[in-house]
């Protein structure tokens, strides 16, 4: 095998998978709860779903800890969330009642932040940790929302 060299990975998440105790029921939660569009032709044990420029992979939770050669054991806050940005401070209610219609637990109610935004969180049916937020001072893409532009050019403007 040639010798290879260490290089910096490109910054970019491609994927996220998150490792689910009931695959139909997650698939349930994300495509009819959410209305995610779900890549229809996966494999049985998996289920993938388009998110502008980024997938979400549902995978069964032993079969993932298999995987990774991990206790499937994980319990408690795991140090990580996952945020959905939104366009707008009603849009982050409108989110979290969605999620809690289809089966997330409502975690924190929307609010106004102390960094400036307005932001709640949700856990999914398995547990993971979702955020809601709404930055007035930062997009993350993908595109710039046709709220935000028009806002930025009338501000410009006065």
């Amino acid at each position: 095998m040639a010798k290879v060299e260490p290089r910096a990975p490109k910054p970019r998440i491609g994927m996220i998978t998150l490792g689910v105790h009931s695959l139909e029921r997650a698939i349930d939660f994300y495509q009819q709860g959410l209305g995610w569009p779900r890549l229809e032709d996966s494999a049985p044990r998996i289920a993938f779903f388009s998110l502008q420029g980024t997938w979400l992979a549902l995978y069964g939770w032993h079969d993932l800890a298999d995987d990774l050669m991990v206790n499937a054991g994980g319990e408690g806050f795991r140090g990580v969330t996952l945020a959905y940005m939104a366009e707008d401070p009603n849009e982050v209610d409108a989110v979290l009642i969605q999620a809690r219609r289809a089966g997330g637990n409502l975690l924190k109610p929307g609010q106004k932040a102390f960094w400036g935004g307005y932001s709640g969180y949700f856990a999914d049916p398995d547990g993971h940790l979702w955020e809601v937020a709404h930055n007035p001072f930062f997009w993350p893409g993908p595109g710039e929302p046709q709220a935000r532009s028009s806002n930025a050019r009338s501000s410009n403007d006065s």
